[in-house]
């Protein structure tokens, strides 16, 4: 296996020289690693695939289906079927409830992570193990040196990144249960990283690590702004979390340009770690707080990236899949910087990087990192006569024997990933539609089509036509004592609000007199959002990630407008169906055009940390 580049710069480093030779070092021997593992693919596959069952050759899910000590890629094939996360359920369950017998890997499960994807309107739970953190690790400390390729001086500098730790909970066996990235900046890797100039970052560690959200959004913009001629890259995870930072700095500009005033923050910031934190760094600097002042009282926010932060060279967030969405707010509020994606990961497995950094949003692809996973593909078929992507939710035995291999597949085919890790995913459907964009030496290139069957996302939600049909059937009973039905409906994702949040068009058809009242139709919001999944509503409730649930009641007839639209396009009369989820602006220009009235769920849908099943344990 490929030596992976060390993460860290010697502590023997001195003189500015040496310093950079270092870097220039730490560097050289990332891309070295790139171009090992990406022109040996194959042969790097094909002993992680060995590496993985040899070391797992005695788990019980292994046995289960036969394979008795194989490591060899064609019985691994042959015996090991293709699943989902419902095929594996009955093992994570025993593994949550306390088995800690070898269940799916040799290693013991150190906890959960805890995916945005649900089953049964839960979180899945992914296994993982201590070593990961190490793998984890090693794709981070591939994104500078790529990006240094791209970017010169980043060393010189500091980024602004708006990081943080999300709510866990314990299985009842005694595991947290925790999203990735929680579980990452929670970890010694990242609390007691070396120093490394690329990981120099304008928040403090206890800042990000502060489980309160307002203090550590309010914290980490002061930090920002205290060090703003220091910045040369901003960022957060997802697009839509950098914009939220950007609106909370609206919101809160003059209370943060009273703390740099003064130099003393905020009595609303009560956390004592987090005060001690930022009191290392803020003094009082009265000439900073007019600059900040005078920027935040013009009338446009335009550019305000670039006038508050002058030396902003790019912006790093996700903007692919859903993300997209946000790409022409970050354009006005940044002066168009380069809108950067570096990562590809789940909660599953990570995955690859970006080794064109600096290419158009539209043009974002992964290269995936042969050592991180054995990597399958599914292929995946556009539905006859539509773009719309077709994934079979089950296999049969002649889809099972099209899955290919990473250095298989072909230039322009979307494939569905299919994953073995370490950590006990065996041939696991992660649900990512991929699209082959090139070649880096023998490794192939991805862009990110879509996530398969999400309607509708605003953050890390992601809810499914099945899902929302349930919602909305629970909601219309509230419509039953005024004798009205729902005709038809449609959502849409309306990112124009900060948090954006979910519009449902409902035509009504009523038989009854009686008028119905507003608090009926605010029922019904509110109803449709207790019925959504736990990661929308810990987005409401929790993350404030997402706004109100919007129900627009249109006139009767709007989707037979709708209808005729879509057949002036050219949509075939006997196949059209009304579609779940609307994106294109003339038909939602349509649709607000006859809006009559509209309403917002009243309060936040119920939700608490961990699995439904857990809490009623409990109790």
């Amino acid at each position: 296996m490929p030596e992976a580049p060390k993460k860290s710069l010697k502590a023997t480093t001195t003189t500015e020289d040496q310093y950079e030779y270092c870097l220039a070092e730490k560097n050289k021997a990332a891309l070295e690693f790139i171009e090992d593992v990406t022109t040996n693919a194959d042969k790097v596959q094909k002993k992680v695939l060995a590496e993985i069952l040899t070391r797992n050759a005695r788990v019980e899910y292994l046995h289960r289906h036969g394979l008795a000590g194989y490591t060899d890629r064609d019985t691994f094939k042959k015996l090991v079927p293709v699943i989902t996360y419902e095929d594996l359920q009955p093992d994570i369950n025993r593994i949550a409830n306390g088995d800690t017998s070898q269940i799916l890997c040799s290693n013991p499960i150190s906890e959960f992570l805890t995916s945005s994807g649900t089953s049964g309107g839960e979180r899945k739970l992914m296994p993982t193990i201590d070593e990961e953190m190490e793998r984890r690790s090693l794709l981070y400390s591939l994104l500078m040196p790529v990006m240094s390729q791209s970017v010169e001086g980043l060393e010189k500098g500091k980024g602004m990144y708006f990081l943080f730790i999300k709510s866990e909970a314990k299985t009842p066996g005694g595991l947290v249960a925790r999203p990735v990235l929680t579980s990452y900046y929670k970890s010694s890797h990242f609390k007691e990283r070396p120093y490394d100039p690329y990981t120099n970052y304008t928040s403090p560690n206890e800042t990000i690590l502060c489980p309160d959200s307002y203090q550590s959004m309010y914290s980490q913009m002061l930090c920002g702004l205290v060090h703003n001629k220091e910045v040369l890259r901003v960022g957060a995870v997802f697009a839509s979390g950098f914009i939220r930072a950007i609106r909370f700095l609206e919101k809160h500009w003059q209370s943060l340009c009273r703390d740099i005033r003064i130099g003393t923050i905020d009595p609303q910031i009560t956390d004592p770690s987090v005060r001690e934190a930022v009191s290392r760094v803020l003094k009082p600097d009265p000439k900073l707080a007019d600059f900040i002042d005078g920027e935040c009282r013009k009338d446009s926010w335009q550019g305000i990236i670039t006038r508050l932060w002058p030396n902003t060279k790019y912006v790093d967030v996700i903007v692919t899949g859903t993300m997209s969405q946000y790409i022409p707010t970050l354009d006005y509020y940044s002066n168009s910087l380069p809108l950067v994606c570096t990562m590809y990961a789940s909660s599953e497995c990570y995955f690859g990087v970006n080794l064109n950094p600096l290419c158009k949003t539209s043009d974002v692809s992964y290269t995936l990192i042969p050592t991180m996973a054995y990597f399958e593909f599914l292929p995946v078929h556009k539905n006859n006569g539509t773009n719309s992507i077709s994934v079979p939710k089950s296999l049969n035995d002649k889809e099972k024997q099209d899955l290919v291999d990473l250095v298989d597949v072909k230039l322009g085919q979307d494939y569905e990933l299919v994953v073995t890790t370490y950590a006990g995913l065996y041939r696991y459907r992660v649900g990512d539609v991929l699209r082959v964009t090139g070649f880096k030496n023998k490794a192939p290139q991805f862009n990110f089509v879509c996530r398969k069957n999400v309607v509708l996302s605003i953050d890390s939600d992601k809810t499914d036509e099945v899902e929302l049909q349930a919602a909305v059937r629970n909601a219309v009973n509230h419509l039953m004592p005024f004798d009205a039905t729902l005709t038809e409906y449609t959502s849409f994702a309306d990112t124009s609000t900060i948090p954006g949040h979910y519009v449902l068009y409902w035509e009504l058809s009523q038989k009854g007199s009686t008028q119905i009242p507003p608090s009926v139709y605010e029922d019904c919001c509110l109803t449709v959002e207790e019925s959504l999944n736990s990661v929308y509503r810990q987005g409401r409730v929790s993350d404030k990630s997402i706004g109100p649930l919007e129900m627009k009641i249109v006139e009767t007839g709007t989707f037979d407008k709708l209808m005729d639209y879509a057949i002036s396009l050219g949509a075939s009369i006997n196949q059209y169906k009304t579609p779940r989820c609307v994106k294109f602006a003339p038909i939602i220009e349509l649709l607000n055009s006859r809006v009559v009235s509209n309403y917002f769920s009243p309060k936040c849908p119920k939700w608490v940390p961990g699995h439904k099943q857990w809490c009623n344990n409990k109790n």
